[in-house]
């Protein structure tokens, strides 16, 4: 039998597809529009391969600095690094990435499997709409699940995956989403729908997004979904914080300040192998840092979250005193789940303020992606910005997992 394989669409920095990975699925191409998070993909994908062969002495020095990436890239295989489809999908270029697949399926004498992705959620998002009122309506990401549609026309995979953000569920009233719905049972699939939690499967988040799995109509229906029973344990999402160095004075260097913890080694975070990257903090005036000492002091000591208008009236530099109160926030260290990672983290950290004030910082790169779920050897190219994006925009990798080894399983059986 062939390996499973899966084509990965608006693939981000590959958040969705790492769980289809880890649980033996090949991918055959990754198509995206952002040139970071291509480079993010490559770099995934290159850990992988030199993973299998043994040789990730080559993937940890590039991580430490010793090798440039031209260097590195050396050591990893054409087919692999051409896998990552840098282009933004369009009705104009798609025969195009049609013809290139193709090419590959043929090479290997493998069909599609399995079709993910998420198509940019801005324009369903209910922060979008807020900010941006009517001309939400006008904006041409609305439409890109036609898009979408059409990979599935094309390549006819068993089972397809579409993830995006709860406010497709009220886009357009809902038009956005009927018209979705038609489109995938034209192409000959049908789907179910849920809003999954990322807590119910082991990340320390209170992540939730909608999650539309389709199968096709020539093969038996069936729950594709995990079991979405909440995962009972004891972690607390400072377990993603105590093994890191604080950050004070000093940027953080490649070693990690104590032993991982249980929660670290269970959800596969961090390993034997892992060099520490990405753990720096954002710089911050003294402005700023007075109130985070201030939201910090009150949420520790008193399990209250500050409100703007709780500021004192000279450090408020915002005129909106009735709207977004929330802007400063502290995440949780000793609860169960943070609030959610967004992309908003590329611009300031004041909503994932870190709950240590001595620090009296917003949290790391490796912290976001920690709570996102995404293992410590993943590493995010780009700036310190493109990285915090890349990981908001991301579907969390081990919610991601749970589906495909539900998916996997039926595909194993059928």
């Amino acid at each position: 039998m062939h390996s499973l394989t899966f084509i990965d669409v608006f693939a981000g920095a590959g958040g969705l597809a790492e769980g289809f990975i880890v649980n033996g699925f090949k991918p055959v191409a990754h198509i995206e529009m952002n040139k970071y998070a291509c480079d993010t993909l490559v770099s995934r994908l290159s850990y992988y391969y030199l993973k299998e062969n043994g040789k990730l002495d080559i993937y940890q020095k590039y991580l430490k600095g010793e090798l440039s990436r031209e260097e590195f890239l050396k050591n990893i295989p054409e087919s692999v690094i051409k896998s990552v489809i840098n282009q933004t999908i369009t009705d104009d270029n798609i025969d195009e990435i049609f013809n290139f697949i193709e090419t590959e399926l043929n090479e290997k004498g493998t069909p599609v499997d399995v079709l993910v992705g998420g198509p940019p959620c801005q324009a369903y998002s209910l922060v979008g709409r807020a900010v941006t009122g009517e001309k939400i309506k006008d904006d041409p990401r609305n439409f890109l699940y036609k898009l979408y549609v059409k990979f599935l026309e094309k390549f006819k995979p068993k089972v397809f995956v579409f993830e995006n953000v709860q406010g497709l569920l009220s886009a357009n009233n809902g038009l956005y989403l009927e018209s979705l719905k038609k489109s995938i049972e034209a192409a000959g699939y049908t789907i179910n729908l849920k809003v999954l939690t990322a807590s119910d499967y082991g990340v320390l988040q209170n992540r939730k997004r909608v999650i539309i799995i389709g199968i096709r109509k020539d093969l038996p229906e069936s729950d594709l979904y995990p079991k979405t029973v909440k995962i009972a344990h004891k972690y607390l999402v400072n377990d993603v914080f105590n093994d890191l160095p604080e950050l004070i004075n000093e940027p953080s260097n490649n070693n990690y300040a104590k032993e991982a913890t249980e929660y670290c080694v269970v959800s596969g975070i961090r390993t034997n192998d892992d060099v520490l990257t990405w753990h720096i903090k954002r710089p911050i005036n003294e402005h700023d840092k007075e109130i985070y000492r201030m939201a910090i002091d009150l949420w520790n000591n008193k399990k209250k979250r500050i409100k703007y208008t709780d500021i004192p009236t000279n450090m408020r530099t915002h005129k909106n005193q009735k709207a977004f109160l929330d802007r400063f926030k502290v995440v949780a260290a000793n609860e169960n789940e943070s609030q959610t990672i967004l992309a908003h983290l590329s611009k300031d950290g004041h909503y994932f303020i870190h709950p240590d004030i001595k620090q009296c910082r917003s949290i790391s790169v490796r912290e976001a992606a920690r709570l996102q779920s995404f293992p410590d050897s993943y590493y995010f190219e780009g700036s310190r910005g493109a990285a915090f994006t890349q990981i908001g925009n991301a579907v969390p990798p081990l919610m991601s997992s749970a589906i495909a080894k539900r998916i996997k399983k039926y595909l194993e059986e059928k």
